[in-house]
């Protein structure tokens, strides 16, 4: 598959009870559009054509509803940069290979057509302080996406791309770390030209974690 064409790709909710599935995958939809104190339950329940006392049957009140959409808007974008890494380990046939496919990555997740996606991410996380619900769930999402990146990490290691010395784990934060701080570009006055930035950590992530030539 493409690298550039998982980008696009649409995760939807797949494990749980038809109703509560209608239910998540109706406020995903409405979350491109409007925000979340926006929405109303009245909204939902007639795109969505569920009864009232199904959504509180699923759901202990509308905000938890909400929430549950949130998840899933944070685990597509988790699935997509697994597979986007995925699709880097598995087609580079040697180092050089994996490098460029990893600055390719890095022109993806910071480029400014991800811009809002970056923007969902920091609110999702923000709104979790003081969530304990939201939280919890996040976190699991979160530690989901660390480990399928620390196994890709594992696996380019293994194969002499990484440095075997650094603890995967830690590289695998790093390289989401980076992605996601691009934020604090976004909200500044003057961007950073992308192309340098993106050729800045292309050479920092190479030259510090790269296996020697």
């Amino acid at each position: 598959m493409a690298l550039w064409s998982l980008i696009d790709h649409n995760f939807e909710v797949k494990t749980a009870h038809p109703t509560k599935i209608t239910l998540i995958n109706t406020v995903v939809d409405l979350l491109e559009n409007q925000r979340a104190d926006e929405l109303t339950s009245e909204q939902v329940l007639e795109i969505s054509n569920i009864s009232k006392g199904s959504l509180y049957h699923h759901f202990i009140d509308f905000s938890a509803l909400i929430d549950a959409a949130r998840i899933v808007r944070y685990a597509r974008w988790a699935d997509r940069s697994i597979q986007i890494l995925t699709t880097v380990m598995n087609e580079a046939s040697n180092r050089a290979q994996f490098f460029e496919g990893l600055a390719r990555v890095f022109e993806l997740t910071q480029s400014p057509a991800s811009r809002s996606s970056r923007f969902e991410r920091a609110r999702i996380v923000g709104m979790a302080e003081g969530n304990p619900r939201l939280m919890h769930d996040l976190g699991e999402e979160q530690q989901r996406l660390t480990d399928s990146i620390t196994e890709l990490v594992i696996k380019a290691q293994n194969a002499g791309y990484l440095r075997s010395d650094l603890d995967s784990a830690s590289i695998a934060l790093l390289i989401q770390g980076y992605a996601f701080g691009k934020i604090i570009d976004d909200i500044a006055t003057l961007h950073i030209d992308p192309k340098k930035w993106n050729a800045l950590i292309a050479d920092v992530i190479e030259k510090s974690l790269a296996t020697q030539a």
